[in-house]
């Protein structure tokens, strides 16, 4: 199963229909969020993508970071106990 992320409530990022295809970007940057993804994943160290990519560690440490709120499971909500309730 893969998660969709709405990138559209990350700073780091921004999508414009006649750059890249519109696929999100890190923001001023060509780079597709997803590079970095794939990069991460093929073991590149975040130096690297840095250094070939022309992109910030603190933009691709904000992109992270967005990633993994977004993906945490929401806690479930406390139980509340009816008081004063009345049958029906």
């Amino acid at each position: 199963m893969t998660a969709v992320l709405d990138w559209s409530q990350c700073p780091a990022v921004e999508s414009a229909p006649g750059r890249c295809g519109g696929a999100w970007v890190f923001k001023d940057t060509r780079l597709p969020v997803v590079i970095s993804f794939e990069n991460l994943e093929a073991g590149s160290p975040i130096e690297e993508i840095v250094e070939n990519y022309r992109v910030s560690r603190e933009q691709i440490n904000a992109v992270l970071g967005f990633a993994a709120r977004s993906l945490q499971t929401p806690s479930p909500a406390p139980a509340t106990t009816l008081t004063n309730a009345h049958p029906v």
